[in-house]
C-alpha cells in the first residue's frame, strides 16, 4: 500500500516521500530505453553531419543544434537513472543537482527552440518560397543559432542559483519541482515554452498542408509528398514528447492544495516527463525526412551493417543475393576485365556504382 509521508525541510522547501514509491519502478527502464537509443541515433546522426553533409545550408545548421540538444540530454541521463533506481535518493552532492536539472532543462528548451525553428524554415520554404528569409546565410543562420541558445541558458540558468535537495528520512532527493505548491518561474517557464512553440508549429503545419493541397497538380511529386511527411513528423514529435507532462503539471495546478503529495499525481508527472526525454530517441525521424540525402545516409548505413552470410549459404552468391557495396567492387572489377558482350549483359547492375 502507497502512503505518503512528510519529511523534513531543508534548503529550498520540503518535499513529498511516497513509500513504496511506483516512480522508482517505472522511471528506470524508460531512461534506459531513451539512453540507449537517443545515444546511438543522435550519436549517428551527428556523425552524418559532420561527415556526410558537405554544404551546410541554413535547415542543416538548425538541425544540427537540434541534433547537439538531444545529445546533451544523454550527459544527464545515467546520473537521472541512479536517482531513480536507488528509490529516489541523490547521493552526488547539491552541485551535481543543480547542473543535472540544469542540463535537462536545458535540452527540454533548446528542443523545443530548435523544432520550431526547423518548422517554421520549412513553412517559409513552401509556403513563401520567395521571401527574404529563404536567402540568409549559412553565418547568418549560424548566428540566430547562438543566439536562440543564449536565450535558452538565460531562461533555465536560474535552475542553478539555488539547492534543489530535499532531506528525507533515507536521504536527499532532487527535485525541480516541489509537488507541495506552485514553483513561480519554473512553472511559468514550463507552460511558455511549450505553448508558444505549439501555436508556432500547428500554423506552420496546417500552412504547409494548405498549401501544398492548392497545387493539386504537384500533388504527386515526390518533393510534395516528402514536405508534407517532413512537417506532421515535426508536429507529431512534439505533440507526443511534450503535451503529457504539460498536461499533467496543469492538473496539479488546477487542483492544489487536494493535489499536494498525491501518489497518483506523482506518478503521473514523473513518467509524462520521460516523455520529454524520449525525444532525443524521435527525433533522428525528424532528420530521415528532412532531406532525401539524410535518408540515404540512413540507407547506406543500413547496408553497411549487413552480417555476414548465414551458415549453410554456398560460398558463391547470386548477384542478387549480394550485398550492395560487394556486387558494386565485382561490377567495377569484372567489368574493366570483360569483353564488350559482358559488359552489355552487366549494365543493369552496374548501375548501382553510380548510387553507392
Amino acid at each position: 500500500m502507497i502512503r505518503v509521508r512528510s519529511p523534513t525541510a531543508m534548503d529550498n522547501g520540503s518535499c513529498c516521500l511516497i513509500e513504496g514509491d511506483p516512480i522508482s519502478q517505472v522511471m528506470p527502464p524508460l531512461l534506459i530505453l531513451a539512453f540507449v537509443l537517443g545515444a546511438l541515433g543522435n550519436g549517428i546522426a551527428l556523425c552524418g553531419f559532420c561527415i556526410h553533409v558537405k554544404a551546410w545550408k541554413p535547415s542543416t545548421i538548425y538541425l544540427f543544434n537540434l541534433a547537439v540538444a538531444d545529445f546533451l540530454l544523454m550527459i544527464s541521463l545515467p546520473l537521472r537513472t541512479d536517482y531513480y533506481l536507488r528509490h529516489r535518493h541523490w547521493i552526488f552532492g547539491d552541485i551535481p543537482c543543480r547542473l543535472v536539472l540544469f542540463m535537462l532543462a536545458m535540452n527540454r528548451a533548446g528542443s523545443i527552440v530548435f523544432l520550431t525553428v526547423v518548422a517554421a524554415d520549412r513553412y517559409f520554404k513552401v509556403v513563401h518560397p520567395h521571401h527574404t528569409m529563404n536567402a540568409i546565410s549559412s553565418r547568418t543562420a549560424a548566428a540566430a543559432a547562438c543566439v536562440l541558445w543564449t536565450l535558452v541558458i538565460l531562461g533555465t540558468v536560474y535552475l542553478l542559483m539555488e539547492s534543489h535537495l530535499c532531506a528525507q528520512e533515507t536521504g536527499p532527493s532532487c527535485e525541480s519541482f516541489i509537488m507541495e505548491s506552485a514553483n513561480g518561474w519554473h512553472d511559468i517557464m514550463f507552460q511558455l515554452e511549450f505553448f508558444l512553440p505549439l501555436a508556432i508549429i500547428l500554423f506552420c503545419s496546417f500552412q504547409v498542408v494548405w498549401s501544398l493541397r492548392q497545387r493539386q497538380q504537384l500533388a504527386g511529386q515526390a518533393r510534395i509528398k516528402r514536405a508534407t511527411r517532413f512537417i506532421m513528423v515535426v508536429a507529431a514529435v512534439f505533440i507526443t514528447c511534450y503535451l503529457p507532462s504539460v498536461l499533467a503539471r496543469l492538473y496539479f495546478l488546477w487542483t492544489v492544495p487536494s493535489s499536494a503529495c498525491d501518489p497518483s499525481v506523482h506518478t503521473a508527472l514523473h513518467v509524462t516527463l520521460s516523455f520529454t526525454y524520449l525525444n532525443s530517441m524521435l527525433d533522428p525521424l525528424v532528420y530521415y525526412f528532412s532531406s532525401p540525402s539524410y535518408s540515404k545516409f540512413y540507407t547506406k548505413l543500413t547496408i553497411c551493417g549487413l552480417g555476414p552470410k548465414r551458415p549453410g549459404h554456398s560460398k558463391t552468391q547470386r548477384p542478387e543475393e549480394m550485398p550492395v557495396s560487394t556486387l558494386c567492387r565485382k561490377c567495377s572489377i569484372d567489368g574493366a576485365n570483360s569483353s564488350p558482350k559482358a559488359i552489355r549483359q552487366t549494365v543493369g547492375i552496374s548501375k548501382c556504382v553510380q548510387w553507392h
